[in-house]
């Protein structure tokens, strides 16, 4: 799981990795459900990509309100094409690249909830496979972009076991491997679920925040 990140804005990786500018507008240092923060998306007709700030905890285009996103930032991979606030995103390959630097999670080892910091052994910057979605404010007009990060099981991963309260499953969001980020964005639903594993993702490493 991950309900709090630190976007990055290291603008070089970006456009190593993307050929592509970070949003010149302002974004917080950390985000929480409700946040904006940069994500990467791939048109399916053109082919162009494109980074903008979208808003963390999806709204899918159906919701009357944006409440849904403070239970919407993740996505359980095992269930994705199938939940009413996920599938059309799924079904369409709405697919987004979430970038940032770590991400924080809960130890409980000391017997109360401790925050930990996640990130690359590597310490660069990484992406996580995210779902993305627009949405109408009914009120205001507004256009919302809104986006869940994809979930998978971390009960035997070496480092995402350890976090979250004693005796709920162990999960960690996708983190994907440089080498990933055109073959997620450009995936069918097929190669995209096949993505859905913690096997290949690069190492990470944890502290205590």
């Amino acid at each position: 799981m991950c309900i709090n990140f630190t976007p990055t804005r290291k603008s070089p990786w970006v456009k190593k990795n993307f050929g592509l500018d970070l949003p010149s507008t302002e974004y917080p240092v950390e985000a929480y459900p409700g946040y904006a923060a940069p994500i990467v998306v791939k048109s399916h007709q053109s082919g162009r990509t494109a980074c903008g700030l979208a808003r963390f905890g999806l709204i899918p285009a159906w919701a009357k309100d944006d409440k849904i996103s403070r239970h919407t930032y993740n996505a359980r991979s095992e269930t994705v094409r199938e939940k009413p606030s996920y599938r059309k995103s799924w079904k369409s390959r709405r697919y987004a690249i979430t970038l940032l630097d770590n991400f924080y999670e809960p130890n409980y080892a000391s017997g109360k909830a401790e925050r930990w910091k996640i990130e690359l052994a590597s310490q660069e910057p990484f992406g996580i496979a995210s779902l993305w979605d627009t949405w109408t404010d009914p009120i205001t007009g507004e256009l919302v972009t809104s986006f869940s990060m994809l979930t998978v099981n971390a009960d035997h991963h070496p480092v995402m076991k350890q976090f979250h309260k004693p005796g709920d499953e162990k999960r960690t969001p996708v983190v994907l491997s440089e080498s990933q980020f055109d073959q997620w964005l450009s995936a069918d639903e097929t190669q995209a679920m096949a993505m859905m594993n913690g096997a290949s993702m690069p190492a990470l490493i944890s502290q205590r925040s």
